[in-house]
C-alpha cells in the first residue's frame, strides 16, 4: 500500500510543483472568476450604452427586456447588441487560443497567429477579392476559415516532419515559415491591384463595428467546438508543462494532445479572424494576466483567459468609440496600443523568451 507521502504526483500537481490546491485556494480562485464575470457583464452593458449617441444604462436594461421600438431601442437591438455579442465570442476565442498556444509551445510569448492562422485567413481573403472578384463581405468568412485551416494543416505537417512527433520548436519554425510565404503572397497581390487593396484594407484592420449578427451565426459553431476542445485539454497541458519525457511518464498522450490543441487553435483563431479580421495582442497578453492570478494550472488559466479576454476586447472597443467621437477607432488599433507596452515588458524579461 502506497502512503500519501510516497504517492506519485498527479499531472496537475507535478506541473505546479505542489500538492493539490487547498480548499481556501480553490475558493479564492472561484471567487475571483465570479468577480471577473461580473466585470465582463458590466463591460458588456457599457458596450451597449456607449457610442456616438450615449444611452443611459437604465434605458439599456429596459430595452433589453421591454423592447418598445423607440430610436434607442432600434440602435440597441440592431447595432450594439450584435456588436457586443461578437466581441464576447471573439474575445473569449482569442483568450483561449492564446493560452493554448503558450501552453502547447511552452513559449510565454506565443501568439494565436503563431501557427500561421492569421496569415492563412488573410491569404484566402485576398484570393477571394483579387482572383475570384468576390465583393460580398459575408463570403470572406468562409474563405478566411478555409485559409486558416489549410495554413494550420501545412504548419502541422511541416512541424511533424513525416512520422516524427510535432515538437513546440518545430511548430513555431514551421508557422514562421508559412506565415512569411503567405504574407509575401498577400503583399504582392494587393500591390498589383488597387481594387484588391481597397477591399482588403477594410477587412485587415480588425473591427467589431459593422458586422451583422449573421457573421456570429456562421462562425459560432466553430468557436463553440474549439472552446470545448481547448477546455478539455487542461489536464494534459499541465503534464506537458514538465516536458515531453515527464509528460509521457505521467500518462499524457503527446501526439493526441498537440493535434487536438492545433485543431482548437485553428477553430478559435480562424473563426474569430474570419468574423472580425485580425486582432492582435489580446491572445498574447491576457494569459499572462490569468497566470498572475491563478498560477500555472491550466484548469484555471483557460477559464480565466476566456473571461478576461472579452473584457479587454470590449473595453478597447468602448475606448475606441470615445476617443474619436463622432467617429471611432477600430478595436484592433486600440488593443495594439494597449498590448504593445506589455509585450515589450515581457520581452525584456529574459526567462520568458526561452522555449
Amino acid at each position: 500500500m502506497v502512503s500519501v507521502a510516497e504517492r506519485p504526483p498527479r499531472p496537475a500537481e507535478a506541473a505546479t510543483g505542489s500538492r493539490p490546491a487547498s480548499r481556501r485556494t480553490v475558493t479564492l480562485r472561484a471567487a475571483g472568476l465570479l468577480v471577473a464575470l461580473a466585470l465582463l457583464a458590466l463591460m458588456a452593458l457599457l458596450s451597449v450604452a456607449v457610442g456616438s449617441k450615449a444611452i443611459p444604462l437604465g434605458t439599456v436594461v429596459h430595452e433589453l427586456f421591454h423592447y418598445d421600438g423607440s430610436d434607442d431601442g432600434v440602435v440597441i437591438r440592431s447595432l450594439r447588441i450584435p456588436r457586443t455579442l461578437l466581441g464576447l465570442a471573439v474575445g473569449a476565442a482569442l483568450g483561449l487560443a492564446g493560452a493554448l498556444m503558450q501552453a502547447l509551445t511552452r513559449n510565454p510569448l506565443a501568439d494565436p497567429g503563431l501557427l500561421g492562422v492569421d496569415a492563412g485567413a488573410a491569404a484566402a481573403v485576398v484570393t477571394a477579392v483579387g482572383v475570384l472578384h468576390l465583393a460580398n463581405p459575408s463570403a470572406y468568412v468562409w474563405f478566411a476559415l478555409l485559409g486558416a485551416g489549410i495554413a494550420s494543416v501545412l504548419v502541422y505537417v511541416l512541424g511533424s516532419r513525416g512520422r516524427s512527433a510535432a515538437t513546440p520548436i518545430r511548430l513555431v519554425l514551421a508557422g514562421a515559415a508559412i506565415s512569411a510565404v503567405l504574407t509575401a503572397y498577400v503583399s504582392g497581390l494587393i500591390l498589383m491591384d488597387q481594387k484588391t487593396f481597397d477591399s482588403y484594407r477594410f477587412w485587415s484592420v480588425g473591427a467589431l463595428a459593422g458586422q451583422p449578427l449573421s457573421v456570429l451565426r456562421q462562425t459560432g459553431p466553430f468557436l463553440l467546438v474549439g472552446a470545448v476542445i481547448a477546455l478539455g485539454l487542461a489536464r494534459p497541458l499541465n503534464a506537458l508543462a514538465l516536458g515531453d519525457d515527464a509528460g509521457r511518464a505521467l500518462g499524457a498522450r503527446l501526439g493526441r494532445t498537440r493535434t487536438l490543441g492545433v485543431l482548437a487553435v485553428t477553430l478559435l483563431c480562424g473563426a474569430s479572424t474570419a468574423a472580425t479580421g485580425p486582432i492582435g495582442f489580446v491572445g498574447l497578453t491576457v494569459p499572462h494576466i490569468a497566470r498572475a492570478i491563478t498560477g500555472p494550472d491550466q484548469r484555471w488559466v483557460l477559464p480565466y483567459s476566456m473571461v478576461l479576454a472579452p473584457t479587454l476586447l470590449l473595453g478597447a472597443d468602448v475606448v475606441g468609440r470615445v476617443i474619436a467621437r463622432p467617429g471611432e477607432v477600430e478595436v484592433a488599433i486600440v488593443t495594439a496600443f494597449i498590448g504593445a507596452p506589455i509585450f515589450i515588458l515581457l520581452a525584456r524579461r529574459r526567462r520568458l523568451v526561452q522555449l
